[in-house]
């Protein structure tokens, strides 16, 4: 499991104005929820968190968290949630969980797809990921980056459920039959067959245009009769 030093800044006041400032100095505000202690208000720098949550573990990394003015000065967390603006997908806002090396913790984990499925490969099948992240209940050490999903002998019609993944560190928590991945037959698009009304009236209009199109000849013919009367 990837670890990372992470440090924070006790927050000095709390409320959305903070806040504000807060991330218009280039921070982000933070929660450190612990068992047995009180939450603890903080302040991480963005570029920081960008950085520990740009590892291979991504926000499941090991955070040897730094606090400035804190009595104990720092402990391991795991980010529990990363809030986002809803439109610029800024970070709003970040709360950490304070783990013990010993204690097992729930997380969920990234499904990763390996492999070209026979069934896309030879039959023109679509892979669908329906479910793209599993919980599970291990050591923080034992947190995997993903749990992989090979795909490479699924034909259309075939799929994976939680049960089928490996997962040796510890415990998935996600009900057996939930189904990970499926390959579904390619959409063909047929042609609607046109209705008798339909086929009638395009008849009704060629006639039409046909016959338009004899009266502008007979039209053009008139004159020339004329003349050659005279």
């Amino acid at each position: 499991m990837a670890t990372a030093e992470l440090k924070a800044r006790l927050r000095e006041d709390t409320g959305k104005g903070f806040a504000r400032r807060i991330r218009r100095a280039g921070n982000v505000p933070g929660i450190l929820y612990g068992e047995g202690n009180d939450p603890v208000v903080l302040e991480v720098d963005l570029k920081e968190l960008h950085r520990v949550t740009h590892t291979g573990a991504g926000s499941n990394v090991i955070l040897d968290l730094k606090i400035d003015g804190a009595q104990r000065g720092g402990c391991k967390a795991i980010i529990r949630e990363i809030q986002y603006h809803p439109v610029r997908r800024d970070v709003l806002h970040v709360d950490f969980q304070e783990v013990s090396m010993t204690k097992q913790v729930h997380v969920n984990i990234p499904v990763k797809v390996v492999g070209e499925p026979v069934g896309v490969k030879t039959k023109g099948g679509v892979l669908e990921l329906l479910h793209r992240e599993v919980e599970v209940r291990c050591l923080p050490a034992d947190i995997p980056e993903s749990l992989v999903v090979d795909v490479t002998e699924l034909d259309v019609g075939d799929s994976m459920q939680v049960r089928d993944l490996v997962f040796e560190g510890g415990e998935i928590i996600d009900e057996p039959e939930t189904t990970v991945v499926t390959i579904v037959a390619p959409t063909v698009v047929e042609e609607k067959p046109k209705a008798e009304e339909e086929v009638l009236a395009e008849g009704e209009e060629a006639g039409e245009e046909a016959g338009e199109e004899e009266k502008k000849e007979g039209d053009k013919k008139e004159p020339d009769a004329a003349s050659s009367s005279e």
